[in-house]
């Protein structure tokens, strides 16, 4: 079975996540900071590696939940928001995650949308697996 929409998101976001990562080397190479965040701690390179970090954190399981949806069949409608809200969220996030402002708004939105479409998914998935053992 092919899974199209997941395909589409996965190869959006694999782009992203690359993105990312360029942003935390290209300045590790300008300030020639090999491992951790130099000495004293250069908080903007502290800044672009937790933001690569917790993108890798979040968003690998949101694919495989949607995955898991699309290949018993779920909704090609949800799949396509959860997927648009993720990327969404995930630039939000990006350029909410300051060092210097924990209050930035682009955070709160980029977290709630990501922990939104975890759930959504999640419960998705787990409906899909009960729903044929209730009825």
């Amino acid at each position: 079975m092919q899974l199209p929409i997941t395909a589409l998101y996965a190869g959006i976001l694999a782009i992203f996540a690359l993105v990312l990562s360029a942003q935390a080397g290209i300045f590790r190479g300008k300030t020639g900071i090999s491992v951790l965040f130099g000495e004293p701690a250069n908080t903007e390179l502290a800044q672009r590696v937790r933001v690569h970090q917790n993108f890798l954190e979040y968003v690998p399981m949101i694919l495989i939940l949607m995955g898991i949806i699309e290949i018993n069949g779920g909704s090609a409608t949800f799949l396509h928001f959860a997927g648009l809200l993720l990327i969404v969220s995930r630039i939000a996030h990006a350029i909410g995650l300051r060092y210097d402002n924990i209050a930035h708004p682009g955070r709160a939105i980029g977290a709630g949308g990501t922990m939104l479409v975890t759930l959504a998914a999640a419960g998705y998935s787990i409906w899909m697996a009960v729903r044929p053992m209730l009825f």
